[in-house]
């Protein structure tokens, strides 16, 4: 993994949620330069300029120009089909270049992080700039799992990492032994919306979420936040567990405040 330069200008590369602008925090924090480039429809804060899927040629020209070297990529991206894309000459010959290759979203975000680094730009993952957003071992809150939960949690390590083995996803939510759904490319929020409807009687389910065992580090690792414990309690869920030291979380005290007063138990384990 590229070691990060903090004496370079930062290029956050912005889809939506709240990690785009934990970015910019710290690096105003640091006394760090940054420039921000978002992508349309899907960045839901300032930006510098903005592109479109498929523009890589001028968002490359944008950062280039902007004088930056080191690139982060982060927030919610949704996957566009082909047919949406409008690529520039750039963007087009990417396209041309892994055309026939079966790429999931991890391939996919490989592929482009080695296509703008052969553009000379240095990518750095989002953990490189906020080394405290990785989960820490242990439960952070006042609920803890029982026995049962624990047995749920081995069982749906072992069932994500091979959904995530596949380039699939990297969530699934478990039950009593049983896996009552695995995330697709709709993503988290529909996972628990679809669980909400087949969760079982007795002990609620538990939301497991890993890293893929090939994931590009510096791209879209597993992530959870308040609204992940929200909609977790709004399915019936009784806890989340995920990956230690390969997860995300955003806002951890205020999710902890979150998943204590739903009565859930939020943990990150390496099992």
């Amino acid at each position: 993994m590229p070691t990060p330069d903090r004496t370079s200008k930062l290029g956050i590369i912005a889809g939506g949620g709240a990690l785009p602008g934990l970015l910019i925090a710290a690096c105003q924090t640091q006394g760090r330069s940054h420039y921000v480039l978002g992508l349309s429809g899907f960045a839901d804060g300032a930006t510098d300029a903005s592109i479109k899927l498929g523009e890589f040629g001028k968002g490359l020209d944008f950062l280039r120009t902007a004088g930056v070297r080191e690139i982060v990529m982060a927030g919610a991206v949704r996957r566009p089909a082909l047919s949406e894309l409008k690529p520039d000459l750039k963007g087009a010959a990417f396209l041309a270049r892994i055309a026939g290759r079966v790429l999931g979203d991890d391939g996919l975000l490989s592929a482009v992080i080695g296509e703008i680094e052969r553009e000379g730009f240095k990518v750095v993952g989002v953990d490189d700039v906020l080394e405290d957003l990785l989960a820490k071992k242990g439960v952070w809150g006042r609920h803890q799992p029982d026995a049962a939960a624990l047995v749920d949690i081995a069982l749906g390590f072992s069932a994500a990492r091979a959904l995530g083995a596949a380039d699939v996803g990297q969530a699934v939510v478990i039950q009593q032994g049983a896996v009552l759904g695995v995330e697709g490319t709709e993503g988290t929020d529909a996972l628990l919306a679809y669980c909400a409807d087949v969760l079982r009687d007795g002990p609620g389910g538990i939301l497991v979420k890993v890293k893929k065992p090939q994931q590009e580090r510096r791209a879209d690792l597993p992530s959870i936040g308040v609204t992940t414990v929200a909609r977790a309690k709004a399915a019936g869920l009784r806890g989340i567990a995920v990956q230690a030291g390969h997860t995300l979380v955003i806002g951890l005290r205020e999710m902890i405040a979150a998943a204590d007063a739903a009565g859930i138990f939020v943990m990150g384990t390496e099992a």
